[in-house]
């Protein structure tokens, strides 16, 4: 039995704000993107979002062709364990996971994560998500930054983002949807594994094209602040260096 959603039907959705997201990427097979993104699409957002879970987002990796990245929220850690448990024994996974799972390399790179305080993880987004088939039109941008941090420092860092760092991503035309940190629960669901001993801090920007984003970086290189201060600042903050990846939002993702 396969779970679908007739295009006449699309759902308005306001679930984004979660306490729990996981950062998924998915090391794929050579060409095989489109076609996990077709089955994800198609397949695998109603009948996660049946069992309590949100698909709050979608991308291609812009710069990785092999590579799919996503978003999951939940309300806590024992409603994930929950619906993980109800989805991953359920008949949708049964009827598509080899096919799923024939597109990848390895889905073993997933951060666990909580917002960095209550009020800078995603809020709320209220649309009507495309109904399945939708045509997979140009939209704007997602910009994930993450940044390594010391053990137990990720309070103080997103004290410095909050006070230093977003005012300056703001004025240069960013639009940032959500500030999280490494959440230090055990992981709930163990038959997926997640990344454990890291400290990590990510925050999440909008933009409304790629060209958008491209005059934001500039802006900020122009900037001397933004180099002596804030860029300095960051990195004396890491213990290695921060990974910027550039999301393109799939026809159903909720983000941006």
């Amino acid at each position: 039995m396969t779970f679908t959603m007739s295009e006449s039907m699309p759902q308005a959705t306001d679930d984004t704000s979660k306490s729990i997201i996981e950062l998924r990427r998915y090391r794929l097979h050579p060409g095989a993107r489109e076609t996990l993104i077709d089955l994800f699409d198609r397949e695998f957002i109603e009948s996660q979002e049946a069992q309590g879970m949100s698909v709050i987002g979608q991308f291609r990796d812009l710069d990785d062709p092999n590579s799919f990245v996503w978003l999951r929220g939940f309300d806590d850690m024992p409603s994930r364990a929950a619906a993980l448990n109800a989805f991953y024994t359920g008949p949708v996974w049964a009827a598509h996971r080899d096919e799923a799972n024939g597109t990848m390399v390895n889905s073993d790179n997933v951060l666990l994560l909580r917002p960095a305080s209550p009020d800078v993880g995603f809020a709320p987004v209220r649309v009507t998500r495309p109904a399945p088939g939708a045509a997979d039109l140009q939209r704007g941008l997602v910009v994930a930054t993450i940044c390594y941090l010391a053990p137990r420092t990720e309070d103080e860092f997103a004290g410095f983002f909050e006070a230093v760092v977003k005012p300056h991503l703001e004025q240069a035309s960013a639009t940032v949807l959500a500030a999280l940190v490494t959440e230090r629960n055990p992981n709930t669901f163990p038959r997926l594994p997640v990344r454990e001993g890291e400290t990590v801090f990510v925050w999440f920007s909008s933009f409304p094209s790629l060209a958008a984003y491209e005059t934001h970086v500039a802006e900020l290189a122009r900037s001397e602040t933004w180099a002596t201060e804030v860029v300095s600042q960051m990195e004396r903050r890491m213990w290695r260096q921060s990974e910027v990846s550039r999301l393109a939002p799939t026809a159903r993702s909720l983000l941006p």
